[in-house]
């Protein structure tokens, strides 16, 4: 029995010549409000006004359309595209033979036929990230529907939670910081939590500070035990990046980074915590859908309308915020203020930009104080709502500017 795996949300594409079969598969598998057919509209404009109202609420919509064609593909592609969503591909490729005994006009059948089979292949090309490819009715009527939450949504954690700011490094904070939470120590140096709740570190947890390698296995073995959670920040990609042997700049602080992952390595009596740091941080989300949708965690923020979503969009700008490649008289990114005119429903935690203090601006908290700047490490408790810092305990590294205020 084929089990069909489909990105949740997404946009589907049934794709099937005339008899296939399209409009009673999709009424076994998806509730009528999420099937927009092609058929119910007099024209295209039409059609497609209908998905992009689905869509553009991030919900998952299918489309019964013949689309033979790339042609007739692309704009639905295109309109997946528009609201950050992939696109998957179902396609029902049945033996022309029976199609005809169900009364298709034979000429245009035998085009679409034709057609199909001619652009299968292509489909991945066409950017379809989901192809499922049935082709007989036994195949159509065993199939089963499994729906895949994309990598943000983890909506049915509901907390408690720690969110903890930008640890960059340092390590002795950290530890600091988690006894201030409630969080023990055990004998093997695996920290747990107090009864219930889980740690969400806003990434950057290396370069800068004093010892990365160490917060790095930290933070690891929190997230292996089931006691914390973890979205990547930019210099979690930086790294990565390095581990992967590509070419990138040692600075700001990654050189020492690597120099410390190398002498952990020696000291352990052989190779593995690269291969296992890289690993950890090429599997972590770009930002987190908490409590029903009521919180997300990313590591610079982000707005209403990438929540839930794993584009290269949404991914890009959960890791570097509001962003268009300028830099500023220091060499800095200069960053849009995306929270001044955030409007959304969810509480959005993140860090990113280091300022003196947490910074609070409607529903938004920036927890990223500065610590390898010998500022505070930063958390919240939620839903208590309550802030919990510790200071540096030295200054690690000199900020291009000074910090500023919240």
């Amino acid at each position: 029995m084929p089990e069909l795996a489909i990105p949740d949300p997404c946009l589907v594409v049934l794709i099937g010549a005339a008899g296939a079969g399209k409009g009673r598969f999709a009424a076994r598998h998806f509730a009528p409000a999420e099937v927009v057919s092609r058929a119910a509209f007099g024209d295209d404009g039409a059609f497609l006004a209908a998905l992009r109202g689905r869509l553009s609420g991030g919900r998952l919509t299918v489309a019964d359309t013949d689309a033979t064609r790339p042609a007739l593909r692309a704009p639905l592609v295109a309109l997946a595209r528009e609201y950050d969503l992939g696109a998957a591909a179902l396609v029902l490729d049945l033996p022309r033979p029976l199609l005809e005994d169900r009364g298709a006009d034979p000429a245009a059948l035998i085009a679409q036929v034709a057609d199909l089979r001619r652009t299968l292949p292509g489909l991945a090309a066409e950017r379809f990230g989901t192809v499922h490819l049935l082709r007989s009715p036994e195949e159509r009527e065993a199939a089963t529907l499994r729906r895949v939450p994309l990598p943000p949504d983890r909506r049915e954690l509901r907390g408690p939670f720690d969110f903890i700011g930008d640890v960059h490094g340092c390590l002795p904070e950290l530890r600091d910081l988690l006894e201030q939470l409630g969080y023990h120590e055990n004998e093997v140096g695996t920290w747990t939590p107090p009864l219930g709740r889980t740690a969400v570190f806003l990434g950057d947890l290396s370069d800068r500070g004093p010892d990365s390698a160490g917060t790095l296995r930290l933070v690891m073995a929190m997230v292996r035990a089931g006691a914390a959670l973890c979205v990547r920040g930019n210099h979690d990609e930086k790294l990565a990046r390095a581990l992967e042997g590509r070419k990138v700049s040692p600075a700001h602080g990654l050189g020492d980074t690597l120099a410390q992952l190398d002498a952990a390595e020696q000291d352990s009596g052989g190779p593995g915590l690269r291969a296992e740091v890289r690993a950890f941080l090429e599997a972590l989300p770009a930002h987190l859908v908490l409590d029903e949708g009521r919180v997300v965690a990313a590591h610079a923020g982000l707005p209403e309308r990438y929540q839930g979503r794993d584009s290269s969009r949404a991914r890009r700008f959960a890791l570097y915020g509001d962003v268009d490649g300028q830099t500023d008289d220091c060499g800095l990114p200069v960053r849009g203020d995306w929270a001044a005119s955030y409007g959304g429903a969810a509480l959005v935690v993140y860090g990113h930009t280091p300022h003196t203090a947490p910074r609070w601006l409607g529903r938004t908290l920036n927890l990223d104080t500065g610590c390898a700047f010998g500022g505070r490490l930063s958390a919240l408790r939620y839903p208590e709502l309550e802030v919990r810092s510790v200071p540096a305990r030295a200054r690690y590294a000199e900020p291009a500017r000074p910090l500023p205020e919240p």
